[in-house]
């Protein structure tokens, strides 16, 4: 990992991987979309309101992901000072915080028609809205403090400490008696669902995380160009 250390060995990996990670996302879109919304059936009981669930779950899958990200990468700033692994965990709050407001926002849509209400105070639902305001307080931390490197400590046990929250939300299901359907992917016994549905549902899951991935690399260079600029500012400072 050190071997990545160097921001311009890391950016040429990033400009050589890009153009096909890219290309690689559409695809995945293309094919996933076409699952969703041509080969897979409508449910028994749900209708055709069950497609939500192409863009709600794999939001809910990466909006845990990108936290769980965020974590190691705090992880690795802490243990091992790697200079450009508080960037990594930097970038992805912003990105984790998208697809965890889409899958509030989906599951919200989602829950109308089924439960009859906008919003309930689910164990799911609760525990995802938990993981929000985490995002918000961790890009918060990076907004209110100017000294990068306060900023930098405070973030990472910011991120450390909320990455409880990410067995909660799994286990919810089984931990609470919710609304919120239980698992029907990974669960003992092998997955609940017709193997169309389950096809279109992994392409789509596979899609958003190389969705995640590339805005990540993109994310990326621009933090390293920011920092170089404003390492390039302090030099000119102190010269004068």
């Amino acid at each position: 990992m050190q071997k990545f250390a160097n921001p311009t060995l890391f950016l040429n990996l990033a400009n050589a991987v890009l153009p096909y990670l890219i290309a690689i996302t559409a695809v995945l879109f293309t094919l996933g979309l076409y699952g969703a919304l041509v080969t897979s059936p409508a449910d028994y009981q749900q209708g055709e309101t069950v497609r939500i669930m192409y863009v709600h779950v794999p939001a809910s899958w990466i909006g845990m992901f990108a936290y769980g990200f965020m974590a190691f990468f705090s992880a690795v700033a802490l243990i091992f000072r790697h200079p450009l692994a508080d960037a990594a965990a930097k970038t992805a709050a912003p990105i984790g915080a998208v697809f965890c407001f889409l899958a509030l926002a989906t599951g919200s849509i989602w829950g109308k028609p089924m439960w009859g209400t906008w919003w309930v105070w689910d164990a799911r639902l609760t525990s995802m809205f938990i993981l929000m305001l985490l995002y918000l307080g961790y890009i918060a931390v990076w907004q209110a403090i100017e000294e990068p490197f306060l900023a930098a400590a405070i973030a990472r046990i910011v991120a450390l400490v909320g990455s409880i929250i990410l067995p909660i939300i799994k286990f919810s299901v089984d931990w609470w008696n919710t609304l919120h359907q239980p698992a029907s992917v990974f669960k003992m016994g092998g997955p609940a669902i017709e193997t169309r549905m389950l096809a279109a549902l992994l392409t789509m899951a596979l899609a958003y995380t190389a969705l995640f991935l590339t805005l990540h690399l993109i994310s990326m260079r621009t933090e390293i160009a920011k920092r170089k600029l404003r390492q390039s500012r302090l030099f000119e400072i102190r010269g004068n």
